[in-house]
């Protein structure tokens, strides 16, 4: 029996994701990425930011272990493998070239304005481009990698006996695994070297990303473990609310996505029950479905990965070539993405090769 409550769960976090998007274009709080804000005063609409980058990213790994555990119910390794090559890899990869080449030349615009790529004969600046398009596609690229490591984790324990064991974890026991989110945070590169991979590395995260993955698939893929977040949603809810307020009271101003920042007690802390707060929210309020709801299911993946071209062309060209207020901006770029998106998801997968190269979809 599907659950609802995860579908809705994930295509609500990927529209949180839009609008975060939306704000962070625009912020002047030093996070990398965007075009920058609006002098160097305070930006209050920056708050979104601290409010949602946490717990939402960890959140949608959580959700994608899960799933896999119920897909490698119903299908072998091989085949849910197979799959996950397409529907991942080939989008991470071949889509570059196809579709998300159209992003970087929106992020390499400010370097072409500075002569930068002078002398770079076409095909180079369409690889560059090609790879500086990969935006938001860091988390497909993650999730095959982890799909892949899935696969062996599963071989160490061929009986499913730790996997039945995390099955009899309380909630007390669930809430103090936000140690190991916690534990993750402390492995990114406290002091990345300019020029170096370092901030790729601290963009990906892949042992940060892998630990609620993991946890995903071993724990909270338990009908047990997600009824005992569903009794205890409304203190959950309320102790990551206090503990955001705190948090943004205390800190807002700093870069939020800085390794010190995230890995921060505070910061853990409101992370965790925020993923555990909306699991057993969305569990006790939202196991349903209707038209919209079952739309968004379906297509909530392909939006996320064609939605960012909206942002970087649309906010760069008001941000360069208008004199309109922030406040338009913003309200423009968020109407934008929101009907933009769908409409472009619409369109590319009715063209066969496109659909695959872009989605992974075979049809």
């Amino acid at each position: 029996m599907r659950k609802h409550w995860i579908d809705n769960l994930r295509w609500v976090t990927v529209l949180l994701v839009l609008l975060y998007h939306v704000i962070y274009f625009y912020n002047n709080k030093g996070v990398f990425g965007g075009i920058g804000g609006f002098g160097d005063g305070p930006q209050y609409q920056d708050v979104v930011m601290y409010i949602l980058y946490p717990w939402f990213m960890p959140l949608l790994f959580l959700l994608a272990g899960i799933g896999s555990r119920y897909a490698l119910e119903n299908h072998s390794a091989k085949e849910w493998f197979r799959a996950r090559t397409r529907k991942l890899l080939v989008p991470g990869t071949i889509g570059l070239f196809v579709f998300h080449w159209m992003v970087g030349y929106f992020n390499t615009a400010v370097a072409e304005r500075a002569g930068m790529l002078d002398g770079v004969p076409a095909v180079g600046k369409y690889i560059i481009m090609a790879i500086s398009g990969i935006g938001p596609l860091w988390f497909i690229q993650d999730l095959w990698l982890f799909s892949l490591l899935l696969l062996l984790v599963r071989k160490v324990d061929p009986k499913h006996r730790f996997h039945e064991w995390c099955g009899r974890l309380n909630i007390f026991w669930i809430i103090l695994m936000g140690v190991l989110f916690w534990a993750g945070e402390q492995l990114l590169i406290q002091n990345p070297r300019p020029e170096s991979p370092d901030g790729l590395y601290n963009l990906y995260k892949p042992l940060f990303y892998l630990i609620p993955f993991l946890m995903g698939y071993f724990v909270f893929s338990h009908d047990d473990v997600q009824e005992k977040l569903g009794k205890a949603w409304v203190p959950l809810i309320a102790c990551a609310a206090v503990a955001g307020i705190v948090l943004v009271a205390t800190t807002f101003g700093q870069d939020n996505t800085s390794p010190q920042y995230l890995g921060s007690p505070l910061n853990c802390i409101y992370g965790w029950l925020m993923c555990l707060a909306m699991m057993g929210w969305f569990k006790a309020r939202f196991d349903r479905t209707g038209a919209f709801a079952g739309y968004m299911t379906r297509s909530s993946y392909g939006i996320y990965i064609v939605h960012y071209l909206v942002i970087a062309s649309l906010g760069y060209i008001m941000k360069t070539y208008t004199q309109l207020p922030p406040f338009a901006m913003y309200l423009i770029l968020a109407v934008a993405v929101f009907t933009l998106s769908p409409l472009i998801y619409e369109l590319l997968r009715r063209i066969p090769f496109v659909r695959w190269c872009v989605f992974g979809e075979k049809r």
